[in-house]
């Protein structure tokens, strides 16, 4: 037996270290595991020049931790953990998410993380705080309603009529609408602007409050994909997660009991979503909170198609921007012809 303190700590970057990302590779498959690509930065240990562990941080996502088992007696967790959340401190990042098999949970309790949402015989997600989900509800309580409500969440990449029909639609259903806006960085249109237009685009409306996500509402860019196998199970696992965090946390602090999205005629993504919603959110068995009715709602169309906004994104990459005014509300189209879009 070792103790941790006989091995040797360092931080990579993979970029400049392929040789050891394909040691640090080789270690992983021996607890089942596939190197990460995402990975920004690994943290590697080594004894005797073996490469005895490792674990990888992706912004604020921890991933990819591992050691050999025979090594699994000398607290190696605790080190790995200690450490990285430090490096991760440096970085800017103090809240931390890692997402685990079922079975390590117990184990990355030791390290001082907390489970936040289970997917069964699939993957735990935990962070390094007991306190992090609930301080985030207690800044949603104060946008709170007296009233049962509803919740579209959308990118609105960007913000389109057919977006607004669908918000339109759903206030008549509900005596007050949250809308979420989807906080992750990787679109067409940045965050900020796809959030502007949004608040832009509903304000003539009463009974509506928008919110920009955080990083509760999961983000595809970090989500893990090296203990999942195939694109199905990855795809089945994000959706589970995203939607148990908004029906155990999000959904009971605002007191929304329905949620609706447009029906999805082109995306097999967007509709694998759609059926998805049904699974975790509307099913009493599902979860422990309680139950939100899903509404699948028309698309607006157009023209004889569907308002979307790969539409517009298309149209504008077609440079075909006659097409696009009636597709989208004033301010967006404001949006586009005072940008660098070139509309004129």
């Amino acid at each position: 037996m070792f103790a941790a303190t006989d091995i040797v700590f360092e931080f990579i970057d993979p970029a400049k270290k392929p040789a050891v990302i394909a040691e640090a590779s080789k270690l992983l498959a021996q607890v089942d595991l596939e190197y990460d690509s995402q990975i920004q930065t690994l943290l590697v240990g080594w004894h005797n020049d073996q490469l005895i562990a490792c674990a990888g941080l992706d912004h604020n996502v921890i991933k990819c931790v591992a050691m050999l088992p025979s090594y699994q007696g000398c607290q190696l967790s605790l080190k790995l953990c200690e450490y990285i959340q430090k490096f991760a401190a440096k970085q800017g990042y103090n809240k931390l998410f890692l997402y685990t098999k079922p079975h390590n949970e117990v184990l990355f309790r030791q390290c001082g993380f907390y489970p936040l949402v289970t997917v069964p015989d699939t993957l735990v997600i935990m962070e390094n705080t007991p306190v992090g989900i609930k301080r985030y509800c207690q800044q949603l309580s104060a946008l709170k309603q007296d009233c049962q409500a509803g919740a579209i969440v959308m990118n609105a990449n960007p913000f389109t009529r057919g977006h607004l029909y669908l918000v339109e639609q759903a206030l008549k259903q509900v005596p007050w609408l949250y809308i979420f806006v989807v906080s992750e960085d990787a679109s067409l249109f940045p965050t900020k602007v796809r959030y502007d237009l949004v608040c832009q685009g509903v304000q003539h409306l009463s009974r509506v409050s928008v919110i920009l996500g955080s990083e509760y509402l999961i983000s595809r860019a970090t989500f893990p994909t090296y203990f999942l196998k195939t694109a199905q199970q990855i795809e089945q696992a994000y959706l589970a997660v995203d939607l148990l965090m908004f029906r155990n946390y999000i959904a009971p602090t605002l007191n929304i009991t329905q949620r609706f999205v447009g029906t999805e005629p082109y995306s097999v993504v967007t509709s694998a979503y759609n059926q998805a919603m049904h699974k975790w959110l509307d099913s009493p068995t599902a979860s422990t909170a309680p139950p939100i009715a899903v509404h699948e709602l028309e698309r607006l169309e157009i023209d004889g198609d569907a308002v979307s906004a790969s539409r517009v994104r298309k149209l504008l990459a077609e440079k075909n921007y006659a097409a696009i005014e009636n597709l989208v509300p004033p301010s967006t189209w404001s949006y586009l012809k005072n940008n660098d879009f070139s509309i004129s």
